[in-house]
């Protein structure tokens, strides 16, 4: 008899890289959209981020609760299945982008 795959696992093997959190590592609370695209990440901190710059701080163990993924060569920044909902970034609030 053929074994099923476990299903629950496909998200998280999905994701590129799942780096492990420092102890004082921010959440994600909000996300910069410019015209309906997601640009960043707002932090714990109030701290907004591009997703370059937070794709490279969640690998160096700086954001918690996310995995590093990848779609045509652009990295991105992806919730950890946690059955949770309401931390799962796409429920997240929208901020705009920092004025320069």
């Amino acid at each position: 008899m053929k074994q099923q795959p476990d299903m629950s696992q496909l998200p998280m093997m999905a994701m590129k890289d799942i780096p492990t959190p420092k102890p004082d590592a921010k959440q994600i609370t909000a996300l910069v959209k410019e015209q309906g695209r997601v640009t960043g990440y707002q932090l714990s901190d109030g701290t907004i981020l591009s997703k370059a710059d937070a794709v490279e701080l969640a690998r160096q163990g700086g954001i918690r609760g996310v995995g590093i993924s990848s779609r045509k060569g652009n990295e991105y920044l992806k919730s950890l299945p946690d059955q949770q909902e309401g931390n799962n970034l796409s429920n997240l609030p929208s901020v705009s982008p920092p004025m320069s």
